[in-house]
């Protein structure tokens, strides 16, 4: 029997913008700010293919370990992304991106903490949504779960694996169909822990400011042969 694998979420590990910066001879900070290109041109294609949500991992919980001056510029870096996001994302008229942010706001300064709730808010205003993209900042897959275990602790109720999901960050994203990872690297890296349990895996060794809307193409073409029986 066929199987129809219709796309309701992609996810993406965005790996390799100092690998690429290194081989182009660039500093660190050129690799990154390519790498935010990408981000727009795979979160445009995203739209235009009209799948309803995608997730990029743009800094995880571990990243705040690298050298304070990475540390600042990514910051900074956030912040001139998160200002444009909205233009570059719904420059379509017909087709409405929604923006939201996953992970452990509080972490950030204050300013942009701010940022962040005035962009979701102002996304939020659209009625009708075509997509929404999901950016997880300062987010980790354990530390999601352990947040949405002591949100289930405060409200004293027994959960299961369904209603589980409501304390996540995530709780209004479908679970991945699919997870790529650019930069060869072969793991999740604490990438959506609790949601990608039967997420279809793609790696590519292509580093992540060089992926291109051709092989993300080439990768959903690939996954219509991918036979998901979740167990059964």
């Amino acid at each position: 029997m066929e199987q129809e694998n219709t796309i309701q979420c992609l996810g993406f590990i965005m790996d390799g913008n100092r690998r690429w910066a290194k081989e182009h001879g660039l500093q660190t900070h050129e690799g990154h700010k390519k790498g935010a290109d990408s981000f727009t041109d795979i979160a445009k294609a995203v739209r235009d293919k009209s799948i309803p949500h995608a997730v990029f991992f743009a800094f995880s919980t571990e990243n705040w370990n690298r050298s304070e001056e990475e540390v600042s510029y990514l910051l900074d870096l956030f912040q001139v992304v998160l200002d444009d996001a909205q233009k570059q994302l719904n420059d379509d008229t017909q087709k409405k991106v929604r923006l939201r942010i996953v992970g452990r706001r509080q972490d950030f300064s204050a300013e942009l903490q701010e940022r962040i709730t005035a962009l979701e808010a102002k996304s939020a205003e659209f009625s009708d949504v075509h997509t929404t993209i999901w950016i997880a900042l300062s987010y980790g897959g354990r530390a999601e779960i352990i947040a949405g275990i002591n949100q289930a602790i405060a409200a004293g109720e027994p959960v299961t694996e369904a209603t589980f999901n409501q304390y996540l960050w995530t709780a209004q994203m479908p679970d991945p169909d699919i997870i790529i990872r650019t930069s060869g690297e072969q793991r999740i890296s604490n990438f959506m822990t609790w949601k990608s349990v039967y997420s279809e895996l793609f790696f590519t060794n292509t580093l992540w400011p060089a992926f291109t809307v051709a092989e993300l193409d080439t990768i959903l073409t690939a996954f219509q042969d991918r036979q998901r029986r979740k167990g059964k």
